[in-house]
C-alpha cells in the first residue's frame, strides 16, 4: 500500500495557524531540490509561479509547469511537483478558518470557481500585466507575513481576496443569468461529494434540487463547459483512482464502495472513462 501523505496543519510548527507563505525557491532549497511524493492537504493551496520548468500532477492528471502560471489546489486534491530545476514563485497555503476569520464565506470562493475539487484542473494564464500586479500583491503578503504588523491576518485576508478576484476576472466572465444560477452548481457539487458513491444519475441530484434534469445539465454546463453527468463521473473516478494508488483493496472492493454492486459493471464504467482498465491503471502507476 501506497500511504498517502496528508498535510493537516499549514504550519507544522504551529497548528493554530490557519494561513501560509513561501517563496518555491526556499521549499526548492529545503528540499534540497529532492521531489515529494504525491501528497494531498486539508487546506487549499495557491502556486505562482515567476519561474518554472517541470511537471505538476493534480489528481492524476499532469499539466507542464512553466513560467507565469496559477495553480489552485481544493483540499483533498492529491498533487506533485516535480521541477527540472529551481522555480521561483510563492506557494499560498489557507484553511477555511481563515477565510471565516477574515469574512470570506466559503459560497464566494465557490462561485469564483477557481478551485475544483474533483474535475480538471489547468493552471491559470493570466496577461503580464495582471501577472505584475498579482505578484505585487504576493510580495506585499509575504513582507507583511513576516512582520510584526499589528492585524496583519486581516491586512493579509484583504490582499488575498484581492487576489482571487483578480483571477477570477482573468478568466472569461459568465453573463448574468449564468452568475444568477451559481447556488444550483454549489449545491449540486455539495450533493455530489456528498454522495457520489450511490447516486450516479443527474436525475437523481435534479429530483433533490427540485428542478428537471435538463435544466441541471444546461446550468451546469453553461458555467463548466461540462455536463452534469460528466461531474458526477468525474467525482467517482477520482475516487476511484486514489483507492487504487493509495489503498490495498481489490477491485471488487472499491467497485462495491462507490457503488457498483457487480465488478464487472466498475471495471467497464472506469475503461469507458480513462481508457484503461482499473488493473492496468494500477499496474501504470
Amino acid at each position: 500500500m501506497k500511504a498517502v501523505k496528508t498535510y493537516a496543519s499549514v504550519n507544522k510548527n504551529d497548528h493554530k495557524s490557519h494561513f501560509g507563505i513561501s517563496k518555491m525557491e526556499e521549499i526548492y532549497e529545503k528540499r534540497n531540490g529532492k521531489v515529494d511524493d504525491p501528497h494531498r492537504h486539508d487546506f487549499f493551496t495557491f502556486i505562482f509561479t515567476i519561474k518554472a520548468k517541470g511537471q505538476h500532477n493534480i489528481d492524476f492528471t499532469s499539466y507542464p509547469l512553466e513560467s507565469h502560471q496559477i495553480y489552485f489546489i481544493s483540499p483533498g486534491q492529491v498533487h506533485q511537483i516535480i521541477e527540472e530545476e529551481k522555480s521561483e514563485g510563492f506557494a499560498l497555503v489557507f484553511t477555511s478558518d481563515f477565510l471565516m476569520l477574515n469574512n470570506i464565506s466559503v459560497s464566494f470562493i465557490q462561485d469564483l470557481n477557481l478551485f475544483n475539487d474533483f474535475s480538471e484542473t489547468p493552471p491559470l494564464y493570466p496577461t503580464e500585466e495582471r501577472f505584475q500586479q498579482i505578484q505585487s500583491y504576493l510580495e506585499d503578503i509575504y513582507s507583511i507575513y513576516h512582520s510584526d504588523l499589528q492585524f496583519k491576518e486581516e491586512a493579509i485576508g484583504s490582499l488575498l481576496k484581492l487576489i482571487l478576484i483578480l483571477c477570477y476576472n482573468t478568466c472569461d466572465l459568465p453573463s448574468e443569468e449564468i452568475q444568477n444560477t451559481n447556488h444550483v452548481v454549489r449545491e449540486f457539487k455539495a450533493l455530489i461529494n456528498t454522495h457520489y458513491e450511490e447516486w450516479h444519475h443527474t436525475s437523481t441530484y435534479a429530483e433533490v434540487l427540485h428542478i428537471s434534469p435538463d435544466h441541471l445539465n444546461k446550468v451546469v454546463k453553461s458555467q463548466s463547459g461540462k455536463s452534469a453527468k460528466e461531474h458526477i463521473q468525474s467525482r467517482i473516478i477520482i475516487a476511484a483512482k486514489r483507492l487504487l494508488y493509495f489503498s490495498n483493496l481489490s477491485n471488487k472492493e472499491i467497485g462495491h464502495q462507490l457503488g457498483y454492486s457487480e465488478p464487472a459493471n466498475f471495471s467497464a464504467f472506469f475503461k469507458k472513462c480513462v481508457g484503461v482498465s482499473p488493473s492496468q491503471f494500477k499496474k501504470n502507476i
